[in-house]
């Protein structure tokens, strides 16, 4: 990898890394020395293989990187501000998107739903475990024929029998969901309509997640199809602050800018692999750099990273000052994805023919990109969410 080193990411043209305290920046060369040392010599094999290295389990265990958003659960002080959480998720991504999926599907996803719709006792109860990364959390809602439309498609139920809940149908794309201890499983009450939350155990009875295979991106995170037939569920595992969708709505809410900073991220890593590629490789005679059409496409990107680093600047300001409103997360997220499919692209292009392996690792930001894309909203359903906000006119059917 191109400047992993622990004081300067040359893709921050304007500094905006100055913007963290002293802490925080301190915390961010934690986490990139974390991913230079531990996550990047591991990637390539398993992002080949399709397999997820468990050891790193252990060693996010050891760092300290758990957790920190959730005050009194992950290190001692305060919650870190959503601009230190982005520039994390941010720079997890600018090694590998799978490891930077997969921590925001457990410290984001699972966590921050039992944060947001647990008890307190419930909270007290699982968050501990998992911001030490003790247990594992995965996030269960997209469902086989319900993609976007789940809100009103939900086909997976939930039935009250005294004082447990029978959970019946199918999930699918749940990442983590092969090796989680818990799994936040989002079901229709079949009684009042509404969708509720419950924490699932791996080992439940009639609960069985099998890997999807043949993926083409994210290879290392381990995405599972979900069945759930006659899983008995206690009323005490039941997340007692969610009552309808708009609950999971606002993890969804909360979430969806941090798959902003990772298409950030990825935009960076793929930038970096072309720029020092370009430095090194020659053709007639002379560096790719010094070519004008290459040296189009580096600044090009540059732009692609400086204009939306900069809009998620300023969308972490407004979550940190809780002026925030979701068509501020659906912009960031259908404009940054977009900008990242163009940064991967010119990457890409400018390693010719070695840019379709993995050993110059540009492939794998290439091929990564795609689900970024397209998870937590595609680009589509985002902008109608922007257009609502901007029309007072819903055009959702």
């Amino acid at each position: 990898m191109t400047s992993l080193n622990d004081q300067r990411n040359v893709a921050d043209f304007y500094d905006f890394e100055g913007a963290l305290s002293d802490e925080e920046r301190k915390i961010l060369l934690r986490t990139r020395a974390f991913m230079r040392d531990e996550v990047q010599p591991l990637v390539a094999e398993h992002w080949a293989e399709g397999t997820f290295p468990e050891e790193l389990i252990a060693r996010f265990r050891e760092s300290g990187l758990v957790g920190l958003a959730y005050e009194g659960y992950g290190e001692p002080g305060p919650a870190a501000s959503h601009l230190l959480t982005g520039m994390m998720a941010m720079e997890m991504s600018r090694v590998d998107a799978s490891v930077a999926t997969f921590f925001g599907v457990h410290n984001g996803l699972a966590m921050y739903s039992v944060q947001a719709c647990g008890d307190q006792e419930q909270r007290d109860r699982w968050l501990p475990g998992m911001a030490t990364m003790e247990t594992i959390g995965a996030f269960a809602l997209t469902e086989p024929l319900d993609g976007s439309d789940i809100a009103a498609g939900m086909g997976t139920t939930a039935r009250r029998d005294g004082d447990m809940w029978v959970l019946d149908g199918e999930k699918r794309w749940i990442g983590n969901a092969t090796f989680a201890d818990h799994v936040v499983v989002w079901a229709r009450d079949v009684d009042d309509d509404q969708v509720k939350g419950f924490v699932v155990g791996r080992d439940t009875p009639g609960f069985t997640a099998e890997k999807i295979a043949n993926k083409t991106s994210l290879r290392i995170v381990q995405n599972a199809d979900i069945t759930l037939r006659g899983v008995r569920v206690p009323e005490a595992d039941r997340l007692h602050g969610a009552s309808s969708f708009r609950d999971v709505a606002e993890v969804l809410r909360a979430t969806r800018s941090g798959v902003a900073w990772q298409a950030l991220g990825v935009m960076i890593g793929a930038y970096e692999l072309a720029l020092r590629y370009a430095g090194e490789r020659r053709q007639f005679g002379r560096p790719l750099a010094g070519f004008q059409l290459v040296q189009d496409l580096l600044v090009k990107s540059l732009g692609n990273i400086t204009s939306s680093w900069g809009m998620l600047l300023q969308l972490a300001r407004l979550q940190d000052s809780g002026v925030f409103e979701d068509e501020h997360s659906s912009l960031a997220k259908a404009h940054v994805t977009a900008r990242m499919r163009e940064v991967v692209a010119w990457a890409r292009e400018i390693f010719g023919g070695n840019g379709i392996v993995l050993d110059y690792d540009v492939a794998r930001f290439f091929a990564d990109a795609e689900a970024i894309y397209s998870f937590e909203g595609t680009r589509e359903m985002n902008t109608l969410i922007v257009g609502k906000a901007i029309t007072g006119e819903s055009a959702f059917v």
